[in-house]
């Protein structure tokens, strides 16, 4: 005896349930629901919007991937509540540049790579970190600068955030949202993005790539190392305009 059932990022699970639980559910979308089985096609999406009080979306372009052939005035019955942070204090940076995600071509690492070490080349007092790993390895940086920490815990990661001046996320993956982009910008990283997902909703105080590839992104890296101006500006409105706080998306999910 429920009142409300939350099922998240299984569309097969709610299926089994809603025949065989009376209570109102509701669903939360975390990745692209073209992608996950029970939710691939029309038939499947308007099952999900019929048996359901709410369907919750981790951002605006996973909402556009579930209703892609299917009527917009169904969107009444939708919400978006993103990923949330909680504000952080100011710390004193160090001269780190930082990419955390797997190492792979899906989350540019190898474009992360080839600027990152001309950057190095060019900036000598500047390091580089990666935070990450990835089953079938085939992109190194082999720099003596650059430090490859394979994966670290939650905790660990936001403390090399805090400390670090500069953040980049180059994913060619449509990111369902990006959480990296959001944690990086809020403990004051001057962070670099790709164009990809729901990567823009992450902030508003990130450079956005116009062209994905390593030199625009070496470039936009020399530019914030270069304009020491341009860089503290991002990293004190990443810090103080955080789009999406903890205290005020939990009263939203309290009210739905």
């Amino acid at each position: 005896n429920f009142d409300i059932v939350e099922v998240h990022n299984r569309p097969l699970l709610l299926f089994k349930l809603i025949n065989k639980v009376k209570s109102k559910f509701i669903f939360y979308f975390h990745n692209d629901p073209l992608s996950m089985k029970g939710s691939k096609s029309v038939k499947e999406r308007l099952k999900i919007l019929k048996n359901v009080e709410k369907i919750i979306f981790v951002s605006e372009w996973v909402r556009g991937r579930f209703f892609l052939d299917i009527d917009q005035k169904l969107q009444t019955k939708t919400e978006i509540v993103y990923p949330s942070v909680n504000k952080q204090k100011k710390i004193k940076k160090e001269k780190k540049i930082v990419f955390v995600g797997r190492l792979n071509y899906s989350k540019g690492y190898d474009i992360f790579k080839d600027a990152v070490i001309r950057i190095l080349e060019k900036f000598p007092k500047w390091k580089a970190y990666s935070i990450g790993d990835e089953d079938r390895r085939n992109i190194y940086i082999n720099h003596p600068r650059h430090k490859e920490l394979g994966f670290l815990n939650h905790k660990k990661t936001l403390n090399i955030l805090n400390k670090s001046e500069i953040a980049v996320v180059p994913s060619r993956w449509d990111e369902p949202f990006g959480r990296t982009s959001l944690e990086a910008t809020s403990r004051g990283c001057a962070t670099i993005i790709s164009n990809k997902g729901g990567l823009k909703e992450t902030t508003d105080s990130a450079i956005i790539l116009n062209n994905l590839n390593s030199n625009e992104l070496y470039f936009e890296i020399k530019k914030l190392i270069t304009n020491t101006k341009k860089r503290k500006s991002l990293q004190f409105l990443g810090r103080k305009k955080i789009k999406h706080l903890i205290s005020v998306n939990t009263k939203i999910i309290d009210e739905i």
